[in-house]
């Protein structure tokens, strides 16, 4: 999800609650707050030597011993606005930072609009190689080698 459409979703529903649903079917307790919103950017290099530039919002969920809190949608909003003196917009993807077993950042997966709140589901972050093309060996083709359609016989 990206910022323009969190701070959209926010805005349509200000008075209704904020809620997290975690990969797993979990849910980060409602107490949460919201502690960070930060402009991260990650410049690397994928080992075929090529370089790449990702860009996030990243907000930063905190449960603290105050379990009466709760945050409205209104309340998020009003920090994203503070926030966007520094961002350098809202086409950035948003990711959730939230320390269950380990601290981890989910990107938002999708948004459902329920009766008292507006309930994101987060979904996990996965690892890839992005060289492929320049690391890997090559994949066995079907072409010319008079196997079956499930690939060739190795």
């Amino acid at each position: 999800m990206q910022l323009h459409e969190l701070k959209d979703l926010l805005h349509r529903h200000p008075d209704k609650g904020f809620r997290l649903q975690l990969p797993a079917g979990g849910s980060v307790p409602v107490s949460f707050h919201i502690t960070e919103v930060g402009h991260v950017r990650k410049k690397f290099m994928d080992c075929g030597g090529r370089m790449h530039e990702a860009e996030t919002c990243q907000l930063q969920a905190w449960v603290g011993s105050d379990e009466d809190h709760r945050i409205s949608n209104g309340k998020l909003l009003g920090i994203l606005q503070k926030a966007a003196s520094f961002l350098p917009g809202d086409n950035l993807p948003v990711e959730i930072e939230y320390e269950d077993t380990a601290l981890t950042q989910y990107p938002i997966g999708s948004a459902e609009v329920g009766d008292d709140a507006v309930v994101l589901q987060l979904t996990p972050k996965h690892t890839d190689c992005l060289a492929k093309d320049v690391c890997l060996p090559p994949q066995p083709s079907d072409a010319g080698c008079g196997c079956a359609p499930a690939g060739c016989c190795g």
